[in-house]
């Protein structure tokens, strides 16, 4: 077998087939650039190459929820994430995909695990595919494992925007799920902190944060975060749960829908700049009642169906690009994160489940 064929069956766990040299592409971005065969949806289209660090050693972390902790029930850490499998392949053979493929994609992601050896290679993919290509070049980083000076390094190696993956609303769910609770490495601070870093570094706009709804935290919690990172300069990426098998919470459900559009709808609201979380009333479970404007400015935002679209970084065109067809939901008619317009039969059926 040819080592560039070899790669497509190599393993996460394959000292030979290791970051910088080898990355692991989401099954999304496997079927853009041709690594494997698929159709997306209703047509969707993947614009973001979602890429990931892969090393033998795997991923420090223990998050609770997260199919690349090495602390599976099932000891497969790494096997998969986001409930697939993610192939990897050389940097060389998704270079040439990528080319061959131009017209299709409007930005690379880099996504970072929890290992010590993360801050230099992610400098090194980024530069790599930087000077190949004027596309511009996303970080999803580890602050457990990266320092200031690696952010400076990151956007002098050409990388443009920033996420964080704090994930979880409050510092008593972050412990539980991601720090102390389950012997992980991760502090609430440090990421917080990061993430001010980073806005300071790349800008007011280009750094932001990632959230999980359904894990416990109301509404207000979430809100109380989206806003914190607002007011700080940045914007948030949100998701809804969704369980990966084998993980320790595997069994926790997601959350109802109605809880999930009412915080979309508040993200996009605070993000937008159209109203601000201290104006959002609650009810005594913590449930958005208002969110401090006129009935029909909330029933347009509504009708735009932008709220409910994936919330990721953008492209040269000012448009998603980061899309992330059916990351958090199976496809089908009750999409969670519409990776494109929605039309007016999902505009009704968003408004029911808005109840």
């Amino acid at each position: 077998m040819e080592p560039l064929e070899a790669s497509r069956y190599a393993t996460p766990n394959d000292p030979l087939r290791e970051s910088p040299d080898y990355l692991r592409l989401s099954l999304a971005a496997a079927m853009t650039l041709g690594f494997a065969p698929g159709l997306f949806y209703r047509d969707a289209r993947l614009s973001c190459i979602n890429l990931l660090l892969t090393y033998a050693s795997g991923c420090a972390a223990r998050c609770a929820y997260c199919g690349l902790s090495g602390e599976r029930p099932d000891g497969a850490g790494g096997q998969s994430f986001i409930r697939v499998t993610w192939p990897t392949h050389s940097l060389d053979d998704i270079t040439q995909a990528i080319a061959a493929r131009r017209d299709r994609v409007k930005r690379i992601c880099i996504s970072m695990l929890t290992n010590r050896r993360c801050a230099r290679d992610t400098e090194t993919v980024c530069r790599r595919l930087r000077q190949r290509f004027d596309i511009p070049v996303s970080l999803l980083v580890s602050p457990t494992v990266i320092d200031r000076d690696d952010l400076l390094a990151f956007k002098k190696a050409g990388a443009d925007k920033v996420g964080v993956a704090i994930d979880l609303a409050t510092p008593e769910l972050f412990d539980r799920y991601r720090g102390a609770g389950v012997g992980g490495p991760h502090h609430w601070d440090a990421y917080w902190r990061c993430l001010g870093q980073a806005i300071d570094i790349f800008g007011r706009g280009f750094a932001g944060a990632h959230f999980m709804v359904g894990l416990g935290e109301t509404e207000a919690d979430m809100c109380a975060a989206m806003a914190r990172v607002r007011e700080m300069g940045g914007n948030t990426h949100l998701f809804s749960f969704f369980p990966e098998p084998a993980s320790a919470l595997a069994d926790h459900p997601q959350p109802p829908m109605e809880q999930y559009r009412r915080v979309q709808l508040a993200r996009y609201l605070i993000d937008a700049g159209r109203t601000r979380a201290e104006r959002f009333a609650y009810d005594e479970a913590g449930r958005i009642a208002s969110y401090g404007l006129p009935g029909d400015v909330i029933q347009a935002v509504v009708a735009s169906g932008e709220p409910f679209r994936t919330s990721g970084c953008t492209g040269y065109d000012g448009t998603v690009a980061c899309n992330r067809p059916y990351a958090n939901s199976r496809p089908g008619p009750d999409i969670r994160n519409y990776p494109f317009k929605p039309d007016r039969n999902d505009i009704r059926r968003i408004r029911r489940q808005m109840r």
